[in-house]
């Protein structure tokens, strides 16, 4: 579920790519004390939309879901990504060891 949306467009002679920076939410099941536990989960995705002459010509997207369960976090990093114009063509090469890294705070949740 799309939590939240940043947008941003750029021109590029005659095309427009529209990019969308969503901050999606989840649910992940982790195995603790013997049961299942639900934890609500963030990521992000990334969609660029080339539009030619108000026609839309092509669409890409990428997108990371369970990075973390800290929504703020998440969004911070969404953020960084809109600010910076990133291609979901390199979506997880900026953010993967984020990934890599965040990917403990799941067990933090369930030791709290």
């Amino acid at each position: 579920m799309i939590v939240e949306t940043l947008t941003r467009t750029e021109n590029s002679g005659k095309l427009t790519y529209l990019y969308k920076y969503n901050l999606i939410e989840g649910k992940i099941f982790m195995e603790f004390n013997g049961g299942n536990q639900s934890i609500k989960s963030y990521g992000i995705e990334v969609e660029r939309i080339d539009i030619s002459h108000g026609k839309t010509v092509n669409i890409k997207n990428e997108s990371i879901e369970n990075i973390s369960p800290q929504k703020e976090k998440v969004y911070k990093l969404l953020k960084m990504l809109h600010q910076h114009g990133v291609s979901p063509i390199h979506l997880v090469d900026v953010i993967g060891e984020y990934v890599d890294e965040w990917v403990r705070d799941f067990d933090l949740i369930l030791e709290n």
